[in-house]
C-alpha cells in the first residue's frame, strides 16, 4: 500500500499519494472559505494547494515515496496564493526537495517552482557509512575549518539521514551539525554533508550565521521600548511584539545548537524599577540589551508596516536576545533552534558590542529567510541568504529614520573599532572595498565563503535602489561601478525591499543561485509593477551591470 496520502477536510484521496500535514488538516476544518470581501483565507490556500498537489503530482515529481509538508503561505491582495512544500523521501528529509505552487485567485494551478527537477528516486536508503563514521568526519572538518585542532573542546556531532538534491543527481547522505568551544570558551559550529555511501565530503558549511556586530542605547541615542510591568517592576519584554524580550547571557556560552544540548547560556530578562533603561555606556549591562530590544521592535515594525509580515515566523510569534554572550565574542548569530538572537560584546580592539541596528535587522531576517526561501547557507545560494540579511538589515536602518544612526550601506559601522582597519564590515555599493567580497559574478563566485559571494547581491541591490556613479546619502559618499560600463538608474529603496521580499518569499528556492535570483526578482518585479515596466527593465539593468544575465 502506497505510504502517502492526501487529507482535505478530513476525507482521503486515495488515488493522490501526497501527504499534507495535520496543522493543515485543522486550519481548513477550523478556518472559513474565505473571509468577509471573499479574499482567500490560509486554509482555502492550503485547500486549494493540496487539490493542485493531485492534478500535478508527476510534473512536481511526486512520487509514491514522497510525502509533503507546508512551510509558508503567501497570499496576494488580488487573491493568488502562493503555498511553499517541503519534501520529504521515505521519511527523510530532501535537502533541495523544496517547492512553491502558485494559484490563480480562484484556486487553479499556475505554475510551480522547484528547487531541483531532478527526479528523487534511491535504490536504497540503508547507509554503507555509519552515523559515528560520518560524526567524525565532521567533527574533523570543523576542527580543521576552525583551525584549532585539538584545541577545540567540547565537540559533538548530530549526524542526520537525508536525501541530498542540492548537489546533482539525488543521493543518499549524512547531514552533520558539528559544535565545540574555541579557546576562549565561545562556540564554533559547521554542517558537513557526507555521502551516505561512500563517505566522501559533499558540501561543508558554517553553521552559525555570522556579521563578522524609553533607553539609553549604545548607538541610537534615546529610544522608546514598550515593556512589560510585573509586580512592582519592569521586564524588558515587548508585550506588542510577540512577547519578544532581552535577556543577559551573563558571559556564558551554549552547545544548544540544532538540537545538541550540552548547556544553554541564561537568558536572565533584563528587569528596571523606573522603567527608564540603561545609561547610554557600555559598562552599563543593560545599555546593550536597549539596543538590542530597540533592533528587534524596529525590525518586526519594519516587516510589519512595510510587508504585512507579522514576526518572523509570520505568526505573530515573538523571538528572545541574548546579550553579553561569551568572551569578547566578535560575533552575533540567529538561532533557528531557540528562535533567538544571541551578541557577543566584541572584543573592543576590532568590533564592540555587536548590537547595531543593522545588525539586529540583519540577524532577525536570517529567521525570516528560514521560514521562507530556506536558501542553503553554502555556495551561491548561500551568498544570496547573507545578502538579503545585509540588504534587509540596511532598509531596517533606514526604516528607523534614527538621527544617531542614519540610513546608509554600509554594514555593521557603529560596532567597528579603530583596530578594525576600515569603517565598516561590509560596503553595498563597491562590496570590494572590504578586502575579500565580490564586487560581479563570476563562475568562482561559489566557492567563496558566504560573506563575501554576497558582494554580488549586495551590489545589486545597492544599484537597483540608488543606481551607478558617485553620490551622497545621508552624509555618506558612494561611487558605484558597473562590470559593462553601463549607467544604472535606481527605483529607490522602497521598491528595491518590495521586490527582494517577493522574490524571497514567492520566487526563491532553497537551491537558487544567482542566475534563479536573477529570475525569481523579475518575476517579483512583474507582479508588482508589470511586465517591461519602468521597475522590471532597473531590475534587469542592475543584473546584467553586476554580470548575472
Amino acid at each position: 500500500m502506497s505510504r502517502i496520502r492526501q487529507h482535505v477536510r478530513g476525507s482521503r484521496l486515495a488515488t493522490a499519494g501526497i501527504a499534507v500535514t495535520t496543522a493543515t488538516l485543522l486550519a481548513a476544518v477550523l478556518s472559513p472559505a474565505a473571509d468577509a470581501a471573499g479574499r482567500p483565507t490560509r486554509a482555502t490556500a492550503l485547500d486549494h494547494a493540496a487539490a493542485a498537489l493531485v492534478e500535478h503530482a508527476a510534473s512536481l515529481g511526486l512520487t509514491a515515496p514522497q510525502d509533503t509538508a507546508v512551510r509558508d503561505v503567501v497570499i496576494d491582495k488580488d487573491g493568488a496564493q502562493h503555498v511553499r512544500y517541503d519534501r520529504t523521501y521515505r521519511e527523510l528529509p530532501v535537502l533541495g526537495g523544496d517547492f512553491v505552487v502558485h494559484l490563480a485567485p480562484d484556486g487553479t494551478y499556475r505554475t510551480a517552482n522547484r528547487a531541483t527537477r531532478a527526479a528523487i528516486s534511491l535504490p536504497t536508503i540503508t547507509p554503507r557509512i555509519s552515523a559515528p563514521k560520518a560524526a567524525d568526519a565532521a567533527v574533523n572538518a570543523l576542527r580543521a575549518a576552525a583551525g584549532l585542532g585539538k584545541a577545540l573542546k567540547q565537540v559533538k556531532a548530530k549526524p542526520q539521514l537525508v536525501v541530498d538534491a542540492l548537489h546533482g543527481t539525488p543521493k543518499l547522505a549524512w547531514r552533520t551539525d558539528a559544535v565545540g568551544l574555541d579557546s576562549l570558551g565561545n562556540p564554533v559550529a559547521r554542517t558537513v554533508l557526507t555521502d551516505a555511501r561512500t563517505g566522501a565530503q559533499i558540501d561543508a558549511w558554517d553553521s552559525i550565521e555570522t556579521v563578522t556586530g524609553d533607553g539609553k542605547s549604545l548607538y541610537g541615542g534615546t529610544v522608546p521600548l514598550e515593556t512589560t510591568l510585573s509586580g512592582s517592576s519592569y521586564q524588558l519584554k515587548d508585550p506588542n511584539r510577540g512577547n519578544t524580550y532581552t535577556g543577559d547571557a551573563a558571559n556564558k556560552t551554549d552547545l544548544c545548537i540544532f538540537g545538541i544540548c550540552i548547556s544553554r547560556a541564561p537568558a536572565t530578562l533584563f528587569a528596571d524599577t523606573d522603567n527608564h533603561w540603561g545609561t547610554g555606556a557600555s559598562s552599563d549591562r543593560s545599555t546593550a540589551a536597549v539596543d538590542a530590544q530597540y533592533g528587534t521592535n524596529v525590525t518586526w515594525d519594519y516587516y510589519k508596516n512595510v510587508h504585512g509580515r507579522n514576526g518572523i515566523g509570520n505568526d505573530g510569534k515573538g523571538s528572545y536576545n541574548r546579550v553579553h554572550y561569551g568572551n569578547a565574542y566578535n560575533n552575533a548569530f540567529w538561532d533557528d533552534s531557540c528562535f533567538c538572537m544571541t551578541y557577543g560584546d566584541g572584543d573592543g580592539t576590532q568590533l564592540g558590542p555587536l548590537v547595531g541596528l543593522d545588525v539586529a535587522g540583519h540577524e532577525m531576517s536570517h529567521g525570516v529567510t528560514s521560514k521562507s526561501a530556506n536558501l542553503t547557507y553554502s555556495g551561491e545560494s548561500g551568498g544570496l541568504n547573507e545578502a538579503t540579511s545585509d540588504i534587509f538589515g540596511s532598509l531596517v536602518e533606514f526604516y528607523a529614520n534614527n538621527a544617531s544612526d542614519t540610513g546608509d550601506y554600509l554594514i555593521g559601522e557603529k560596532i567597528v573599532r579603530s583596530g578594525f582597519g576600515r569603517d565598516a564590515l561590509r560596503y553595498m555599493d563597491k562590496p570590494s572595498k572590504d578586502g575579500s567580497s565580490a564586487d560581479y559574478w563570476s563562475s568562482s563566485v561559489g566557492n567563496l565563503d558566504v560573506h563575501y559571494s554576497s558582494g554580488v547581491a549586495n551590489h545589486f541591490a545597492y544599484l537597483l535602489a540608488e543606481g551607478s556613479g558617485s553620490k551622497t546619502i545621508n552624509g555618506v559618499t558612494y561611487n558605484s561601478p558597473t562590470y559593462n560600463g553601463s549607467t544604472v538608474t535606481g527605483i529607490g529603496r522602497d521598491k528595491l525591499g518590495a521586490i527582494w521580499y517577493r522574490a524571497l518569499t514567492v520566487y526563491m528556492t532553497s537551491s537558487t543561485k544567482y542566475a534563479g535570483a536573477r529570475t525569481a526578482t523579475l518575476n517579483a518585479a512583474r507582479d508588482l509593477y508589470g511586465s517591461g515596466s519602468t521597475e522590471y527593465n532597473a531590475v534587469a539593468a542592475a543584473w546584467t551591470a553586476v554580470n548575472v544575465n
